[in-house]
Formats: C-alpha cells, structure tokens, sequence
C-alpha cells in the first residue's frame, strides 16, 4: 500500500505523515505532496517519498499519483479551493486510487455556513465521483485558538461573538490519527464521520482555560456579530474577509461545533487531547 498526504509540510500533513510512521508504514511507502519540495528535504531525508502536487495545477497530481494506493486529500487554503479539491479528486479518479480521505467540515448539510459550503461541495465532487471515500469532519482544532490566547496574555480577555455555544475541539495530532487510522484500515470506508474532541467547552471555559495556561486571570468578552465585525474592519480586514471571519462566530453560535458523541476517541483508541493541555502545547511550540 503506497499513501499520498497531501499538503504534507502544513500543520496537519506532517502530523499525518508522523502518525502513519506510528502505525508502522514505511517511509518509503509514503508519498508527500507538496506545492514547494525543496520545504520539504527533511522528510525526504527520512526516507519520504516528495513529490510536486498543486491542487491548481492539474499538471502535478497525474504524476503525484503515480503508483499510488491511497489519498489523503487535505483542504486547501486558497479563496477558490474547491475547484483544487476536485481537480485532486478527477485525478483520483483517473488514476484508480482504491481509497480516498478528505478532511471536511462539521455539520455541513445541516448548519449553513460560508467555510461550510466549500466543504459540502467537496464532499458532493467526491460523491458524483464514484471514488471510494471516507469523510472525516474534523471539528475545530484547538490550536486555532493559540493568536486568541497569545492575545489574552496582554489584554486579559478572549473577544467573540459566539454566545453561550460550545465547541467540541481537539488537538491536531488526534486528528492526524484519525485520518492515519483511516488511511491504513478499512474501518472506515465508505463512512462520513463527524469527529471532535470529548468535551464541548464554553468560551467561559476557554477563558479559565486560557487563564489556567498563562497564569493569569482571563476573561470572556460577549460582543454583537455586528461589533465583532466592525471591530475586525477597525484591524485593517476589509469588509468581505470581516465578514467571513465573523461568520465563523455567527455559525459557531448556531451550534455548528457543539456536537462530540466521542466517535473521535473511539477511532484514534484514547481519549482526545483535553483543551488546556492542547493550549500549553501549542503555545509551547510556537
């Protein structure tokens, strides 16, 4: 079985890279998909296979793909990613990859919201496209919260417009297991899988979270949708990335993150990282 991580020097690919290693696939059974392969001599020096892919350049995948048994196709970053997703998953296809992973986003197809959408319609190329998929719907990562406590260090607040929602995150190596787990099992094929942390926390926790980590004390600040995405203009974003970025606390606030029934857990085989923890590791390694 040869597995290819896509978007392997980011934060999640390497993580998934180290996890496969973990499960004991060798590294020569490993192939790392990159925009930049010269980002990326230390896992060649490991024994990793590098290769060039760009989901926008269709050009890179068909070569990327050579010989390759599985994929693991890791969400882009770019304003346009879906149409990167599916340029991956057409090569998938043409090349008869027996497996396809792809990290999505909770609730999808049932909490409508913008960084939602491009996920939805991922998961609706990856249908139509007759691949054999599993879906993971990572839920938050808990390091997306290291500028907000970093912050809290000075201010002694964490500012959002979330409400009295809750958040079920976990630490990114949990979910590189997950999708590890994924990727060298068939356990989970064919399924679509919400997965989260074990605990759905509070921002009033996060808060006490934040406080426990920098020793000292922090707060929640409650603002509108409105103020937060006034304030966001006031930073310097204009007014489309504001709004997208506040959208995040409108569909947070209508429970799009709340939802753990431990399915995370059960797959990776141990609990999943609790939220100070993960917080003091990530500030830790920054």
């Amino acid at each position: 079985m040869t597995i290819l991580v896509t978007a392997a020097t980011g934060h999640l690919g390497r993580l998934v890279v180290d996890a496969l290693r973990e499960r004991g696939v060798a590294a020569s059974d490993i192939v790392a998909g990159v925009r930049t392969p010269a980002k990326a001599a230390d896992l060649a020096d490991s024994g990793v296979n590098v290769v060039e892919l760009d989901y926008a350049r269709p050009e890179t995948l068909a070569s990327a793909l050579e010989g390759v048994t599985r994929v693991l196709l890791i969400s882009g970053t770019d304003a346009d990613r879906v149409s990167g997703h599916r340029n991956v998953i057409d090569a998938a296809r043409a090349a008869g990859i027996e497996r396809l992973v792809y990290t999505s986003a909770p609730r999808v197809d049932e909490v409508d919201y913008a960084l939602g959408a491009d996920h939805k319609a991922t998961e609706q190329a990856i249908a139509a496209s007759g691949v054999s998929a599993t879906i993971l719907r990572n839920n938050w990562y808990t390091e997306n919260y290291l500028d907000s406590v970093a912050r809290a260090a000075d201010t002694g607040e964490i500012v959002a417009a979330v409400g009295d929602a809750r958040v079920a995150s976990a630490s990114r190596r949990d979910y590189a297991e997950a999708a590890a787990v994924a990727l060298t099992t068939d356990d989970l094929a064919g399924q679509t899988i919400e997965i989260g942390g074990d605990v759905a926390w509070t921002y009033d926790e996060l808060a006490a979270a934040a406080g426990e980590v920098l020793g000292r004390p922090v707060t929640y600040t409650r603002v509108s949708l409105a103020q937060l995405t006034a304030g966001l203009e006031a930073a310097g974003l204009d007014a489309g990335t504001a709004a997208f970025v506040a959208g995040i606390d409108d569909a947070i606030a209508r429970g799009a993150l709340s939802e753990t029934d431990g399915s995370l857990a059960r797959i990776i085989g141990r609990p999943t990282t609790p939220l100070v923890e993960g917080l003091r590791a990530g500030l830790a390694s920054r």
